[in-house]
């Protein structure tokens, strides 16, 4: 191509030459014999060809000067041209070294056989190494790789991308520093083609420093899995949900499947189930109004309720949490955690708190706040209330005889009998020792005497059974006292239903004694 190109100039030129040969052939040829035939005189003939070659000479002239001025006027106009191409290229050398330069990712060029001929700042930033160290030589890649056989599988990358003349993304490879440091490059190479027809002239590699951001992806994997550890391994769940009426899950840990016996899947955008549902209607009323005053004062909440499970039992759970913003809504972030044994534990510590340890019936103090709550209700409401304070007959002789295993045996049995025949709005209490009272509402002094009675035959006729086979015979004596006959607050009922006991045991016991008015005196814990 380039020597067809070379011949054109050749030709053009000959081919002007040879019709400029053959016009002057034909000019004189001709000319001459026509000269002659109109010329006849020979000074005449002699000035005609004088004029004749002359005016040749003129024509000739002003060709040669319009082919001339024509061929000079495109050469002057391509020579414009190529100057204005050629500042433009050097204008774009420049921009391009300089493009290349500032470049904030690693750029070099290798030639066909691997000779780095280009090198640009961040290369030298990157990797240590000046441009006049590794200019026209790849020894730097050895110090770069010092591993052969990973410098080996490098350059079998490069080279399947010169055959295939195709181009290689996100290639990562860890290379040395001049200082001795290890910087991870994510690269982009392609071919660069030759002339046409030819193979390609060498490779482009575009290598980009993200030593930083694997490392940070790294550091976000580890505290990824360590969290999932900690979730896991919470005695709850972790979760994220929507603020709205079904607590709409968004995120919820493992821990969800051992708190609720659901899958997180299962209450993941409340597709087989939501959170709200797992809860009493009661409970979520109450749990919405605490998470709203906490929104509203900007602080986290902390709340306790139970929780049906899947397996139909329920759980008692603690759950702390905040409100946080998420583009334009508001989900609520926090734990979830089981507190039933803690719960259990506080039942059990409150039933100590108010109970009587050997027999489960209320303590005096307990009982007697009941009580208070039952007068000012039956005040209230302008309703009669009975007390009946009881007092087992001779039951020293049951302890000095039989021993005091036998004695909170027969307390026992005594204090389940009692329970046994009262109605579910009375309650028992062993107010001490072998002292017990019955709050009985909403009953008269003949309805209470008669309920009294009936329980005095009750255990007179039901003999206590002890472990060694032996029965023992109670009898007790009861003392009633009616509100607001006998007494208008609990110490006064109390005090005049002990003093109605005393005359039963003075009367001989075994037997009910109602209160008269005004017939109150000191409460004694010993008979």
């Amino acid at each position: 191509m380039q020597k067809l190109k070379g011949r054109t100039p050749i030709r053009r030129s000959l081919w002007i030459v040879l019709s400029y040969l053959f016009v002057g052939w034909l000019w004189i040829t001709f000319s001459d014999a026509i000269v002659a035939q109109w010329f006849k005189d020979a000074e005449a003939l002699s000035l005609a060809q004088t004029y004749k070659g002359t005016l040749f000479v003129l024509v000739t002239g002003l060709v040669l000067f319009a082919i001339l001025y024509r061929q000079l006027s495109k050469d002057r106009a391509l020579l414009s041209l190529h100057a204005r191409q050629r500042n433009e290229i050097l204008r774009l050398n420049r921009f391009r070294e300089k493009v290349i330069d500032q470049a904030s990712v690693w750029i070099n060029v290798l030639d066909s056989k691997g000779r780095i001929v280009l090198w640009n700042r961040a290369a030298e930033e990157i990797t240590g190494y000046r441009r006049d160290e590794v200019m026209h030589s790849d020894q730097v890649w050895e110090l770069m790789y010092p591993d052969p056989d990973v410098r080996e599988k490098i350059l079998e990358k490069v080279a399947e991308v010169l055959r295939n003349e195709d181009a290689m993304v996100g290639f990562e490879t860890t290379i040395l520093t001049k200082q001795g440091q290890e910087r991870v490059i994510s690269w982009y190479t392609s071919t660069l083609e030759g002339v046409e027809g030819d193979e390609p002239a060498g490779t482009i590699a575009i290598g980009q420093d993200v030593t930083d951001i694997r490392a940070a992806e790294n550091t976000i994997r580890r505290r990824d899995r360590q969290l999932v550890t900690l979730m896991d391994n919470l005695p709850g769940m972790a979760y994220r949900c929507l603020y709205d009426e079904h607590w709409t899950m968004k995120f919820v840990s493992s821990g969800c499947r051992d708190l609720t016996g659901y899958d997180p899947e299962e209450l993941l955008d409340n597709r087989v189930i939501s959170w709200a549902s797992l809860i009493s209607g009661d409970e979520n009323d109450r749990l919405v109004r605490e998470v709203e005053t906490a929104i509203g004062s900007a602080e986290p909440f902390s709340l306790e309720y139970s929780v049906d499970r899947k397996d139909g039992g329920k759980v008692w759970v603690w759950e702390r949490g905040r409100a946080v913003a998420d583009g334009d809504e508001l989900v609520l972030e926090g734990i979830i955690i089981d507190i039933t044994d803690r719960k259990v534990l506080e039942e059990e510590l409150s039933v100590m708190a108010t109970r009587d340890a050997l027999t489960g019936l209320l303590d005096r103090r307990e009982a007697t706040r009941l009580l208070e709550e039952e007068i000012s209700r039956a005040r209230r409401y302008q309703r009669s209330l009975a007390l009946l304070w009881i007092d087992l007959d001779h039951f020293k002789q049951v302890n000095d005889q039989l021993g005091h295993a036998a004695g909170d045996k027969v307390l026992c049995g005594f204090s389940e009998l009692l329970s046994s025949r009262i109605r579910q709005v009375d309650f028992v209490s062993r107010f001490g020792g072998e002292e017990f009272i019955v709050v009985l509402p909403e009953m008269d002094v003949s309805e209470a005497e008669q309920s009294a009675e009936r329980l005095r035959q009750l255990v007179a006729s039901s003999p206590q059974q002890l472990d060694n086979g032996r029965s023992v015979n109670l009898t007790m004596s009861v003392g009633v006292a009616i509100f607001p006959d006998h007494g208008e607050d609990a110490s006064a009922l109390i005090a005049a239903a002990d003093q109605a006991m005393y005359q039963a045991k003075a009367a001989g016991r075994n037997r009910v004694v109602v209160a008269s008015p005004g017939n109150t005196g000191p409460t004694s814990l010993s008979k």
